[in-house]
This record gives structure tokens, sequence and C-alpha cells, in this order.
């Protein structure tokens, strides 16, 4: 059947005429935001949505440690860790206390790991696994190590250094 051809039915529809509808939707959200130039949304107030950031200091508007932190020292088991892809860092603790930062990119042939099972770091693409001591090489097909990131911990709170 094309996409000109038009079904018979309750609740049926072409693929064009989802589109379509799709499409005005799209652009009823566009104009919507469209606002005039000189700042007035009729509201009286600013369009910009929030307040001005200072030139200077912090813009996050204070300590932004707890906003940067990546885990806790609770979520990284010992002997094991995690991989925060969304945050670029795989965490390990190879022994209690001792937290260590890896790049997540597989040095074969750069698909993302995956998990920290058994003292290594895995990625599942090809079966590369890496210490989770110090990055290097337990198997191939990777022969390179995975970079280290440097991460610091305050207090229970673990991030990027």
């Amino acid at each position: 059947m094309s996409d000109d051809q038009a079904l018979t039915g309750p609740g049926t529809q072409t693929r064009r005429t989802l589109l379509t509808g799709v499409g005005a939707v799209g652009a009823a959200v566009v104009l919507a935001a469209c606002g005039s130039d000189d700042g007035d949304s009729g509201s009286g107030g600013p369009t910009s949505g929030g307040p001005a950031v200072p030139s200077s200091g912090d813009a996050g508007g204070g300590d932004r440690q707890g906003a940067q932190s990546l885990a806790t020292t609770a979520d990284i088991p010992v002997g094991g860790g995690k991989v925060l892809a969304a945050q670029g860092v795989v965490i390990t603790q190879p022994v209690a206390g001792q937290f260590k930062g890896f790049d997540p990119i597989c040095t074969h042939q750069n698909c993302p790991v995956t998990n920290v099972d058994g003292g290594t770091i895995n990625c599942t693409c090809h079966g590369s696994k890496f210490s989770i001591e110090d990055g290097s090489v337990k198997a191939g097909p990777a022969t390179k190590p995975l970079p280290p990131k440097d991460i610091k911990v305050t207090g229970d709170q673990i991030s990027l250094a």
C-alpha cells in the first residue's frame, strides 16, 4: 500500500497524514516560542526565562559540590565499580577506600564499556576486559589500556577533578 492510499475504518491514518499532523504541531510550537524583540512577553516580565547570571563567580549560585557529584563512595563496591556512561567515566574501587577513574570507551573499536564485574571493566562488543586497578588490558582484542580520568573524593562524594 502506498502513502497516498487511505485506509478505511475508525482510527486509521496513512503515514503522510500522521507526518503532516506532527509537522503542524512542531510549527505551532516554534511559532509559539517566538516573541517580540522588545523583551515584553505581555506579562510585564523578561522573556529570558530566568534571572540574570553574574559575570563573575559561580554561575550556579554557590557551592556546586553536590551538583557535580557523580556518585557516593557507597555506590561503588569494593573490588568492583560502576560505569557512568552519561558522565563519561568509569569509577572503580579496587581496594577499600581507593577510587579510580577511567574513560568508558573501549580502546579496541570505541565501543562503550558496559559493566564492571569479576575485577574487570568489560566491553561486550568484542570481549575486551580491563583491570579495575590501572585500566590495563586483561583480555583482548584491545591492546591499549583504558585512559585514566582524574576524580576526587570529598567526604563521601565522588566527582571529576
